[in-house]
């Protein structure tokens, strides 16, 4: 298999993601198998992530436009596991919607920064594994713990909480990669 079609596999299961956590919200009596497919989609989504570079380098099957492969399933990706997870019972929309730009535009930061010759920034807090690990957690735990166990901070559900999470978390990473970058371009151009 080529390290493309493994991207696009990793985005297939990035939207299939999204969309087991939304039906969450069309078949609440499917809950928490739907929580719990979701979070598995997660998990594959990034180990086809971590196996397509592999291969590409491993296998010398590294293509021209592999760089377009590795980075745009990337951003499908995010967007609809985060816009579904908005969706998903005791999520909100808006925080979804919200969480997806962010982490798409932390990644925009980084692309920039790699085309202004800084090379990738991966800095945290809130980089796409740590992105993903919270929502896998949140989607475990909502498959898996009793209803009376379910956190709520002024009637936010745990899907809303980890998405209010992710958006703050995407803010101070933006920030961070920003001022790295900067600091690095600045360093460039006095010496």
């Amino acid at each position: 298999m080529s390290p493309n079609a493994i991207s696009v596999i990793g985005m297939i299961a990035g939207v299939l993601a999204g969309a087991a956590f939304a039906a969450t919200s069309w078949w609440p009596s499917y809950a928490r198998l739907l929580f719990a497919l979701g979070a598995i989609c997660v998990q594959v989504r990034l180990l086809c992530n971590l196996f397509d570079g592999m291969v590409a380098i491993g296998s010398g099957r590294a293509s021209p436009v592999g760089e377009l492969y590795n980075e745009v399933p990337d951003r499908v990706s995010d967007a609809a596991t985060l816009i579904g997870f908005g969706y998903a019972l005791g999520g909100e929309p808006w925080l979804g919607f919200g969480a997806a730009l962010l982490a798409v535009f932390t990644a925009y930061i980084r692309a920039m920064g790699k085309a202004a010759g800084t090379g990738n920034d991966f800095c945290g807090p809130m980089a796409k594994p740590v992105r993903m690990f919270l929502v896998t957690i949140a989607a475990v735990y909502v498959a898996c713990a009793p209803t009376d166990f379910a956190p709520s901070i002024n009637g936010w559900q745990l899907p809303a909480i980890v998405l209010a999470v992710v958006a703050i978390g995407c803010v101070v990473t933006s920030w961070r990669r920003l001022r790295r970058i900067a600091g690095h371009l600045h360093g460039a151009s006095n010496g």
